[in-house]
């Protein structure tokens, strides 16, 4: 779990960056109006539309992990009475 939570600050970094450089990206493309700056509008909302998917798939599996958890706990506190 320590090395999942670790994971999903990284993603969660990461993920604010891509936001931030595809909303950089957009606001050049309306101000700029040209075809390239579209281009790169749209592969950096490609980028951070990756990365969102991936720290949502950290964050599913941190969650299961726990609730894993805490079933074989209530399960141990359970045989323990």
């Amino acid at each position: 779990m320590k090395r999942l939570a670790g994971e999903l600050a990284v993603a969660e970094d990461q993920l604010a960056h891509f936001v931030e450089e595809a909303e950089e990206a957009r606001l050049r493309a309306l101000v700029s109006e040209t075809p390239q700056a579209d281009v790169d509008h749209h592969q950096a909302e490609r980028h951070a539309s990756a990365m969102r998917r991936h720290r949502d798939q950290l964050a599913a599996e941190a969650a299961a992990l726990e609730n894993t958890q805490n079933d074989l706990l209530d399960r141990l506190v359970a045989a323990g009475t």
